[in-house]
């Protein structure tokens, strides 16, 4: 509500009084957008407004940034589907959740202030069911009755999933009597606890931990389908047609009740368009994937064409923004509030000079903690809260107020004398580095079981996890994982061995062979690879310790040069970016060689990262070799160290095959004799006469693409000199020598401003739709790549292109062509002299051309996700909105593996995803390439997990004296009950994750908390539960006792070994004065009585004693 206040402001400034009062055609600076558009809709605070924007991406942050400026007046998004009608795919419940909250909001705005929808021209053009067709909402209350078995009935109509553990919107699951949901329209999943038909409570809790967060009194349930259920069956069953059979999508549909959004909007609704330059290119743009997909007359049926979306969004726009001048009466000018201080202190001279100017200085603070320390920080400008105690300011007169909201932008407005800054655009904090610890946590979900899975035992070999069973033995009832081994051999596994097994992933696609139980081929197999890893364990301590006894250089701290180089940086730098910068500076001031991995995606600003190390350097009289796979991308580093360097006083040279074999001569030369700089070139420079005179630092882009002998001379360097490397999409090997600490890594996720992600199709190939993508982006004049990845017939397929887009101008490219033709033709398509490139798998990296958005792989099923997400990556780089088709033949035709690669790609659309894709790929491509081709053999025998394992037993072995040994887990033989019943948690999955968390638990503290957790998902825990989780915790203090076994037979506990002292073994028999000690057994034994709740108490009693006697012991031995 404070922000609020000062939208009648606006009105200051002559311009934005007639915006204000009579609306029109007006330019707007682009950073004061949001700020005018609120103050639109605020002056009609009884009427609705609808806010149009050109994509999804500009509605959303609209919306964010509207509903901090008019809080707390509702404000909605309304989104496009996401899936296009004729793909025959339902949209994505969240998206169907935001559609249906923003409607019902515009048609029953109901008690309170009228909302604000804010949607892109797209949505707008989307026709859909009338509201009728859809699945009915309801809502449930505390204290009210209801039977869960009509309530999951209601979910599955309105298109809810049910599911074993809800992780997303649109899923429900029911155990007992507790339904947990997650609202299409929800923030949070919902936890509904029932009393038989009772609801005793409704909590709502967080997906990530399953914990409650607090309590509601109600949900409401909005549909997650646009339809109900009787045409969503008719489309599902569609899909499993073979295409050519497939009905048209408007034969599925009713067609004849799909209407327009703009027709269900009253007329009381204030327009208002935020952009008017994007809409007409965004709608054109989706008509044609229309066109290019269905018949005309079915586009008609299913979306509005482009010009009746435009007429109809200018016949009802009361203002219509644009920030572009093109003669608008109406000019509202504000500058973009970008001051990036190094300190509150160093910030405070620019405030007070915005104050002395007349501006109302207004400061936005994410918390309001943070505000109150930088309130300390400028108490002589005497800022106070906005809107709280605040005295009348004179006309003309500035002032210092801060707020706490959420901004992503602020304005400096000189007609207004308004100036709003976020804290994050008014200071440049230095980021907390990343911790280890946080990197390892990203492998979390590779400890994931599911029945089905390929698990690794370290006692029996590889089985498939057939399932979960609870069994009696012996008078005692347990919970058993079961595996199933070669020969269809069987093993029943007590979950307290659950840490002896590991999900399997191997070295390859193919599914691993299965052990036979009982012969000698797994120990064998086990002892070759312990060898193995021995060996590389020596090797990686060789050549790290070798690394360490390097003292390396250390270079000085900023200089005042770094610091003007770094302020000419054109664009401001994004939180991952400062960081890895920050990372790389304070490994380059330490005294030992750096050898640090910097993960981005393309054009996330990993060169501007290397530009700064590499002036660091040459600032302190170091040379720089920068090394590229490709001569094309090492010209384009050339250009750019050279434009970015121009104004300071550094040679740099580049060595290619464009220049002739006496321009590289001299240029090595010059290197050696140390009148060169930075040196840049391609992967060859390693194989010629190259002696540094003074080399400080080498940068290595995409590393992974060199070959043997390159890394090889690599690693010999990366012993002497500071390295980094640079890759968009880390092979396997480099990501997990990465994360296993061997190498530092910095992650840049956060897309640059203005950044689009590229719009994926997945589907099989259509001729109509190459066509059509192809001549669209010659239209808007851009470049495409078309790639087709046999060499064989690639010249074929550029024929068949030109007859299909005879006035387009077509180039091949491939790996076979001499080197100088291939960069002849490069360097024409870099140029812009060639509208489409069609290239094999070598524009995979190494080219940087902004002005090609269009992207067509005609056999997307024959590359791996990795190669593909680097592929992709060729499109998106500039602000255009980029295309990437991923085509296969026939879905028919797809393997299990394929349809998993694709599947994961759609799933990483979203920009910043390369590190997620470098994972998923470990898991399918296999861990082959993790340790080189001479161990790819152990890791498919056995399993990347347990040959890891070996790698650090053997790195522990081999390393230095003293080293901490791991504890062995503390087996545990009790004749008590110990498992989880069915009616308590009935899903397989479910139970084997409780028992890994479980098992996983290293402190009681953690035990406690899993506890809660299970009370709150599933209720109180039964009794086999609570002695499971009270046998971990005795596992756990007696391990810190240092015993290894421990029994409970009959009444009698029974502990070994247990090595204490005379001091220690007189402590416990004053604690504890019924157990007895005998030290020449190291056994202890206690007696702990029948009852099964009082045994535990005294196991517990035991092991707490023994962990502190045994802990004071070695306290008092040190």
């Amino acid at each position: 509500m404070a922000l609020r206040s000062l939208l009648g402001r606006l009105e200051q400034d002559p311009a934005g009084a007639r915006l204000v009062s009579g609306g029109g055609r007006a330019f707007v600076s682009a950073a004061i957008r949001p700020y005018a558009i609120a103050a639109v809709l605020d002056a009609e605070p009884d009427r609705p407004g609808l806010v149009v924007a050109g994509d999804d991406r500009e509605a959303q942050e609209l919306a964010d940034d509207l509903a901090a400026w008019l809080a707390p007046r509702p404000v909605h998004f309304y989104p496009s589907r996401g899936v296009a009608y004729e793909s025959h795919l339902a949209p994505p419940p969240h998206l169907v959740g935001l559609r249906v909250a923003a409607l019902d909001a515009l048609l029953d705005p109901g008690e309170g202030e009228p909302p604000v929808v804010v949607a892109s021209a797209v949505a707008l053009s989307e026709k859909l069911p009338d509201p009728a067709l859809r699945p009915r909402s309801f809502t449930l209350r505390g204290e009210e009755l209801i039977d869960l078995d009509e309530v999951a009935r209601a979910l599955v109509e309105a298109g809810y999933r049910r599911v074993e553990e809800v992780e997303e919107r649109g899923q429900f699951a029911i155990r007992g009597g507790i339904l947990d949901l997650f609202p299409a329209t929800g923030d949070n999943a919902v936890r509904v606890d029932c009393f038989d038909i009772e609801i005793e409570s409704i909590r709502e809790f967080s997906i990530f931990t399953q914990r409650s967060l607090r309590e509601v009194e109600e949900v409401r349930v909005a549909p997650a389908a646009e339809l109900s259920a009787e045409y969503r069956e008719e489309a599902e069953i569609a899909t499993l047609i073979d295409a050519d059979e497939r009905p048209d999508v408007a034969e599925l549909l009713p067609v004849e009740r799909f209407v327009a959004p703009l027709d269900l909007l009253g007329p009381a609704a204030t327009v208002i368009v935020a952009a008017e330059e994007e809409i007409a290119p965004a709608l054109a743009d989706h008509w044609q994937d229309v066109c290019a997909s269905i018949h005309d007359e079915d586009a008609h049926h299913l979306y509005v064409a482009p010009d009746e979306v435009s007429a109809a969004i200018a016949g009802r726009a009361a203002a219509s923004l644009s920030s572009l001048a093109s003669g608008q009466e109406i000019e509202l000018h504000a500058q973009a509030a970008d001051f990036a201080s190094r300190s509150m202190a160093a910030a405070e001279p620019e405030l007070e000079a915005l104050v002395r100017g007349g501006y109302r200085t207004v400061v936005g603070f994410g918390h309001r903690g943070e505000g109150e320390r930088a309130a300390y920080n400028l108490a002589r400008m005497s800022p106070r809260w906005l809107g709280e105690d605040e005295p009348p300011a004179e006309p003309g007169e500035g002032s210092l107020a801060f707020v706490e909201a959420g901004l992503r932008n602020g304005f400096v407005a000189g007609g207004a004398r308004l100036a709003v800054i976020p804290e994050h655009r008014l200071l440049r904090r230095r980021p907390a580095r990343q911790r280890a610890a946080s990197r390892r946590g990203r492998l979390a979900a590779f400890g994931e079981l599911a029945p089905g899975d390929y698990v690794v035992h370290e006692d029996h070999g590889i089985a498939r996890l057939a399932g979960f069973e609870t069994k009696t033995v012996g008078g005692v009832t347990r919970d058993y994982l079961e595996l199933e081994y070669a020969g269809s051999d069987r093993v029943f596994l007590p979950v307290e061995q659950l840490a002896r097994i590991g999900r399997y992933v191997g070295a390859g696609d193919g599914e691993p062979t299965l052990s036979k139980l009982g012969g000698r081929s797994w120990e064998t197999l086990k002892a070759r690879a312990r060898k193995a890893a021995q060996e590389l364990a020596g090797e990686l301590l060789n050549l790290y310790a070798e690394r360490r006894r390097h003292a390396g250089h250390s270079f000085p701290a900023d200089s005042a040069w770094q610091l003007d180089f770094e302020g000419r940086f054109p664009y401001r730098e994004t939180a991952d970016q400062s960081e890895a910068i920050d990372a790389v500076k304070e490994d380059m001031e330490a005294p030992r060689p750096m050898d640090r991995l910097i993960c981005g995606d393309v054009g996330y600003g990993k060169t501007e990262v290397a530009l700064r190390a590499a002036f660091k350097a040459a600032d302190d009289g170091r040379q720089v070799l920068v090394l590229a796979p490709t001569t094309i991308l090492a010209q384009q580093h050339f250009g750019t160290f050279s434009e970015r360097l121009a104004d300071f006083p550094f040679t740099v040279d580049v060595v290619s095959r464009l220049r002739s074999p006496a321009e590289q001569k001299a240029s090595v030369q010059a290197f050696n004799e140390g009148r060169t700089d930075i040196l840049i070139g391609t992967h060859r420079l390693l194989g010629r006469d190259l002696r540094p005179k003074e080399l400080g630092l080498l940068v290595v882009d995409e590393e992974q693409r060199f070959g043997v002998r390159q890394k090889e001379l690599l690693r010999q360097l990366k012993l002497k000199v500071d390295v980094i490397s640079m890759s968009a999409t880390p092979i396997p090997r480099t990501l997990q020598m990465s994360l296993a600490g061997v190498r530092d890594i910095s992650v840049i996720e956060t897309p640059p401003e203005g950044r689009r992600p590229v719009r994926t199709f997945v589907g099989e190939y259509d001729e109509e739709l190459v066509r059509a993508a192809l001549e669209r982006e010659k239209e808007r004049g851009g470049q495409a790549f078309f790639l087709h990845n046999r060499v064989e017939t690639i010249d074929e397929t550029a024929e068949r292109l030109r007859g299909l887009c005879p006035d387009l101008t077509f180039a091949v490219a491939h790996g076979r062509l001499d080197d100088g033709e291939l960069e002849e033709r490069m360097m024409a398509f870099l140029r812009g002299d060639v509208d489409v490139l069609v290239a094999t798998s070598i524009i995979e990296s190494g080219i940087d051309i902004p002005q090609a958005n269009t992207l067509i792989v005609e056999r997307a099923d024959l590359f791996g996700l990795s190669q593909l997400y680097q592929i992709r990556g060729r499109v998106g780089r500039s602000r255009e909105r980029a295309y990437a088709y991923l085509l296969y033949p026939s879905a028919a035709a797809l393997s299990e593996e394929a349809t998993r690669r694709l599947s994961a790609l759609s799933d990483y659309t979203e920009l910043g995803a390369g590190f997620k894709v470098a994972m998923r790929d470990l898991e399918i491509r296999g861990a082959g390439n993790l340790l080189g081709d001479e161990q790819s053999g152990h890791v498919a025998a056995l399993g990347f997990e347990l040959y890891l394992a070996m790698i650090d037993e053997a790195v522990r072995e081999a390393g230095p004296a003293g080293a901490e040994e791991p504890r062995e887990p503390v087996r545990v033989d009790v004749d008590v009950d110990v498992y989880i019943p069915a009616d308590y948690v009935p899903y397989e999955q479910a139970k084997i994750d409780i028992h890994r968390r479980i098992a996983a638990a290293a402190e009681v503290a953690d035990l406690g908390l899993l506890r809660e957790e299970l009370e709150d998902r599933f209720g109180p825990p039964p009794e086999p539960l609570t002695n499971l989780l009270a046998l971990q915790e005795a596992r756990i203090r007696f391990g810190q006792a240092g015993v290894g076994n421990v029994g409970l037979r009959g009444g009698r506990l029974t502990a070994t070994p247990v090595d204490l002292d005379d001091q220690a073994a007189a402590r416990l028999g004053a604690e504890l004065p019924q157990a007895r000690y005998e030290p020449g057994r190291s056994t202890l034994t206690l007696d702990v009585g029948e009852d099964p709740e009082s045994r535990f108490v005294r196991v517990r009693e035991l092991a707490g004693v023994l962990a502190s006697v045994a802990g004071a012991q070695g306290d008092d031995g040190a």
